[in-house]
């Protein structure tokens, strides 16, 4: 064990309910608050018999499977589930819909012990090469919204897995999966089936029983439709973990909110998270899904002096500690708008959501159209890009006239939503290289057509333009006839776009 995981027990008190003892597992009798453990026995097979090595847990202990595939797991009884990580080389097991379903309901009604087996059926390739695609925020309101996505999003997923050929891809609902009216889940899973690949699912602030007295019960229907709500998974070299960052303080009794939610990570799961990772080798790369981000820098861009409860998760310096032996990135949706943060330690992508701005036009709103992100994954390395919804692969920029922001009269301005600082933005005058862009927080000119002021957009007048720090400026040149910027990513894909056009990818670009 890494010093750093030694000293993760000093986190726990940041979390409200620190634990004690020589180790996690061994403190967590004290909050089964004296109540007897459910002795759980099963295997785990494959075509070829017992699978070894294969953890298995109740989301506060985890085991591991011996040399035949069988385990032995002290469950508590409040736990609803027994479930497994899936390693590398299988099928995420799936209810009929292609939602994953690597759980079994726990029965803790059967005096002191339980079995549960799980049979895996290996992948049809090897899976070091695989893709994943990550879709934050569906967030549908009502059927409507369910079916513009159901026609816009599955379409264009199912054309972007097309184009990623014969690799194993899975899909990753980022949270708010709908928008609090809970039976629209049936609707999600529709669309899930539609789109022909395995689906894991993170739990988010508007998939919650508001009505629920305590946390717990605020998943309780997330729960019916898609199990756990935190678990892990292998996908060739990369280790996979969603987490719940939403905690509900409840309700008081009759269905008013006594406070509303924010972002944290509950004791028992950080426990949980421990025993998982202490099972994963040093230096592998491991990814975080989850709802919430670890913390949303829009409070800076707007000069706030501290960020919202609901746009961060309070206690994550215990979450980068776990994360610190090994190559982490965290990948979460929730606050509407396209972002990279790596100032604390693990690479933190906040993705662009699917409905955009809650399904009032194009865009969110700092700019960054509706879309999900797409990560292709080749033995330890790791990349990504944006996929805007209905547009081509290439679409990574938009770029505006002279004037089109107030602020900045005398330049022209690209959105990059994707962009990072290892991003080289420069633009061209006549076909010779001018400069680098210059990076500035603004807002988006589109953005604020479509959404600032109390009376638009129509839908929801709520939704206001946003401060972004994914513009870039460079000054007119009245002398100059052709203008272009170029815009390279970390992994050398270029992209061309004009003041006065639609942005298009660079035909000789790799």
């Amino acid at each position: 064990m890494s010093p750093s995981r030694r000293d993760f027990l000093k986190y726990l008190s940041l979390t409200g309910a620190a634990l004690s003892g020589p180790g996690v597992a061994a403190a967590w009798p004290r909050l089964g608050a004296g109540r007897a453990s459910v002795t759980v026995t099963g295997r785990v097979t494959g075509p070829d018999g017992g699978i070894e090595g294969v953890p298995v847990t109740d989301g506060v202990t985890v085991a591991q499977t011996d040399g035949d595939g069988r385990y032995e797991l002290a469950a508590s009884p409040r736990r609803p589930f027994v479930y497994l990580s899936v390693p590398g080389g299988y099928r995420l097991p799936t209810h009929d819909a292609g939602t994953a379903r690597f759980y079994k309901t726990l029965d803790a009604t059967s005096g002191g012990t339980a079995t549960a087996s799980f049979r895996l059926a290996p992948l049809e390739r090897d899976d070091a090469q695989h893709a994943f695609l990550f879709l934050a925020d569906p967030q549908a309101r009502t059927e409507a919204e369910m079916q513009q996505f159901r026609d816009e999003t599955v379409p264009d997923v199912r054309e972007t897995v097309q184009a990623l050929g014969d690799r194993p891809v899975f899909g990753v609902g980022g949270g708010d999966l709908v928008f609090d009216d809970l039976s629209l889940f049936s609707g999600y899973e529709r669309a899930v089936r539609q789109m022909g690949i395995p689906f894991v699912q993170a739990v988010g602030n508007h998939d919650l029983n508001f009505d629920a007295p305590t946390d717990p019960g605020s998943t309780a229907t997330f729960r019916r439709h898609f199990g756990p709500e935190y678990y892990s998974f292998d996908r060739g070299a990369v280790h996979y973990v969603v987490l719940d960052d939403v905690y509900w303080p409840g309700s008081d009794g009759f269905g008013r909110k006594t406070d509303d939610y924010h972002g944290h990570l509950g004791a028992i799961q950080l426990a949980w998270l421990e025993q998982d990772l202490a099972l994963v080798e040093d230096g592998r790369p491991v990814v975080v899904l989850t709802h919430i981000p670890p913390l949303s820098t829009t409070y800076q861009r707007r000069g706030e002096a501290s960020p919202s409860v609901r746009g961060r998760i309070g206690n994550r310096a215990a979450l980068y500690d776990l994360l610190a032996p090994f190559d982490a990135h965290i990948v979460s949706g929730h606050v509407h708008e396209n972002e990279h943060r790596s100032a604390d330690g693990p690479h933190e992508h906040v993705v662009g959501t699917v409905c955009g701005a809650w399904w009032t036009g194009p865009i969110c709103y700092d700019g960054t159209p509706k879309g999900y992100a797409v990560y292709e994954v080749d033995g330890t390395s790791v990349e990504w890009r944006y996929k805007s919804t209905g547009r081509a692969a290439g679409h990574q920029m938009r770029t505006y006239p002279v004037g089109a922001d107030p602020e900045a009269p005398d330049e022209w301005v690209a959105n990059v939503w994707d962009a990072t600082a290892d991003w080289t933005v420069v633009w061209y005058e006549d076909g010779i290289r001018t400069g680098p862009m210059a990076r500035r927080v603004g807002l988006d000119p589109q953005s604020r057509r479509l959404h600032a002021g109390d009376e638009q957009p129509e839908k929801h007048p709520w939704v206001e333009p946003e401060p972004t720090a994914h513009l870039y400026y460079a000054p007119a040149n009245p002398d100059a006839n052709r203008v272009r910027v170029e815009a390279t990513d970390p992994f050398g894909r270029t992209y061309v776009g004009r003041p006065d056009s639609a942005p298009r990818p660079d035909p000789s670009a790799g």
